[in-house]
């Protein structure tokens, strides 16, 4: 295939990258830590461990895991907490001790964690107190489950008097930690003191060794786990970081993680970020905009990384215009589709534009992101980036004419090893020659830039025309009196199926009747909503943001007589 996109590249941007710098993930965290040591590694909370620390400490955990746990090479240890400094010295210590690291949600329900811990056949869990609840809930249904539990506590590596402070008022005030009894139950800083005295075993890793199994959501079905090896991590990070080198200056950035680490892209980030000494900001509750935004007053900081639901909660955040943004250069969107008006107003906001990109569980996750140097928003995920190809395929694996609709498909050395456990689904997921099938539809232009249209399963067929959700939400989302829109297809009698737009509302007087009027402006006529339903509560979302449309399917009833406002207009099909 003609790589195309190649020529539209940046001045100095590689084609390719050198794949054998790192043999693993152990190697690049070591490297950091012996480069960067005396510099802040993660803050939490206004509290910091610098790189030195974090060296210590995951050397600490890791050495508990081999000799007081006895885990053995390529067990698996869950992590299910949220952003807090004990995340990244949990992380490292599994991957030191040549674990494989199991991320899981900390806000799932005990049949989802049974699920997980259960599939992937899980030794030992690190979980935050305040989740302890739900593992007691899976063991006591399950007596048979083997199964080691760390248990730490919000404040647990803060400074001594913030830390029983903090533990104080998140139990005992906030009453945030539901009661719990979990027999052999080890305290986190215990673990660490234990490992402090213990002998470090060397694990040799390579390309090949696992080092996640990233469970995908779970939004069609069952959750798959993804097995991603330190192969294809070390690949996106030296991917990356050849498409943003020229921009980023080691051991000076400030990088905002306001998005979980348990999730693939907030994790491959702040990897990357590590990896050039940055000093990462771990945001624990970007829902609570106050302390969000006294963390981007505290911090000079550089980069940021958020999907679209996020930078529009913090342009609609009192208090927003007042955060420095002298510092600020890099503003990453993924995880889900930016909308034009999200983009524009990021960008007359703060002066940086959003640099979206696209990426998956299975690839680890970046294979394809716009260039850091656009000056506006270009309604594109970009071009594949270094050592990665990018095609648009038919149903049957071939390529389709320039322009014209297919399914996305990737290769590339990030692209995942296959799904944990399940030779059929992995199967299923490449073509013969090799393409991975990434279940999104989209367009390739003249330049190599790709657009997505939507995802395969939430494309709308009305009177045999293609409605792609992505473009739906987008126009209405440009109402100034909408906050959130979710655009689902319903059936109907006579166009097999309809659109039909969830609304939340900014503006409590926006009507039906001047959102349909809206529509007509910016959609032909058999994209106009049929169906408008307003909610007062915020619509259902994965745990990075994304709305769930599904879960929309499941609420949705059958759809009454359309309404004279919402007729198509003349001249094109019924909807």
């Amino acid at each position: 295939m003609d790589k195309i996109w190649l020529k539209n590249y940046p001045p100095g941007i590689p084609a390719v990258v050198d794949l054998n710098e790192f043999s693993s993930l152990k190697d690049v965290l070591e490297h950091s830590c012996r480069r960067f040591g005396a510099l802040p590694a993660y803050s939490n909370m206004g509290s910091s461990i610098s790189y030195a620390q974090l060296d210590q400490a995951s050397r600490d955990f890791a050495a508990y895991l081999q000799q007081t746990v006895g885990l053995k090479r390529g067990a698996r240890v869950a992590i299910m907490m949220p952003n807090l400094l004990q995340y990244p010295v949990a992380l490292f210590g599994v991957l030191r001790a040549g674990l494989v690291v199991v991320n899981v949600n900390p806000q799932y329900t005990p049949s989802e964690l049974e699920h997980q811990l259960k599939d992937s056949g899980a030794a030992a869990i690190v979980v935050l107190e305040n989740f302890a609840h739900t593992v007691q809930e899976v063991l006591d249904r399950n007596p048979g489950l083997t199964l080691t539990v760390v248990t730490t506590e919000v404040g647990d590596m803060l400074p001594v008097l913030k830390e029983v402070l903090t533990n104080v008022v998140v139990k005992y005030v906030k009453k945030m930690v539901p009661g719990w009894k979990i027999a052999g139950a080890t305290e986190f800083n215990a673990a660490l003191r234990a490992g402090h005295g213990l002998r470090l075993d060397e694990v040799p890793l390579t390309h090949g060794d696992t080092a996640f199994l990233q469970y995908t959501g779970g939004t069609t079905g069952v959750a798959k786990g993804t097995v991603l090896s330190h192969g294809n991590l070390v690949a996106n990070l030296q991917q990356l970081g050849a498409w943003i080198a020229h921009d980023l200056d080691e051991g000076k950035e400030v990088f905002v993680c306001p998005l979980p680490l348990y999730h693939v892209f907030a994790l491959t980030s702040s990897l990357m970020f590590m990896k050039i000494g940055a000093h990462a900001i771990l945001v624990t509750d970007p829902r609570n905009m106050e302390a969000f935004l006294h963390d981007l007053r505290k911090y000079p900081f550089t980069a940021m990384i958020g999907v679209n639901t996020l930078y529009r909660g913090l342009l609609d955040a009192p208090g927003f215009d007042d955060v420095d943004m002298r510092s600020f250069k890099l503003a990453s969107a993924g995880g889900m589709a930016v909308q034009r008006v999200v983009a524009e107003r990021w960008a007359k906001a703060t002066g940086v534009p959003l640099i979206e990109g696209y990426g998956l569980t299975e690839t680890s996750p970046v294979v394809i992101s716009n260039p850091l140097d656009i000056e506006q928003w270009t309604g594109t995920i970009g071009v594949p980036i270094p050592s990665t190809e990018a095609a648009i395929l038919n149903d049957d694996g071939g390529e389709v004419v320039l322009g014209e609709v297919g399914e996305i498909c990737v290769r590339g050395p990030q692209v995942m090893v296959g799904y944990w456990n399940r030779p059929d689904e992995t199967e299923r997921a490449f073509t013969a020659d090799g393409w991975f099938r990434t279940g999104d539809l989209g367009t390739m232009d003249e330049r190599g830039y790709f657009r997505i249209t939507d995802r395969k399963k939430d494309m709308i067929i009305v009177s045999g025309f293609k409605v792609f959700p992505n473009q739906i939400e987008d126009v209405v989302a440009l109402h100034p009196g909408v906050a959130e829109v979710g655009a689902i297809g319903v059936a109907d009698e006579r166009s097999g199926e309809a659109v039909k737009i969830v609304v939340v509302r900014k503006d409590p007087a926006l009507t039906e009747q001047a959102l349909l009027e809206h529509c007509r402006q910016h959609l032909t006529g058999y994209k106009i909503p049929k169906i408008v339903e307003f909610r007062t509560e915020p619509l259902p979302k994965s745990n990075l943001g994304k709305i769930l449309r599904r879960q929309l399917r499941d609420a949705a009833v059958a759809p009454p007589a359309p309404s004279p406002g919402a007729r198509s207009s003349p001249g094109v099909p019924a909807a």
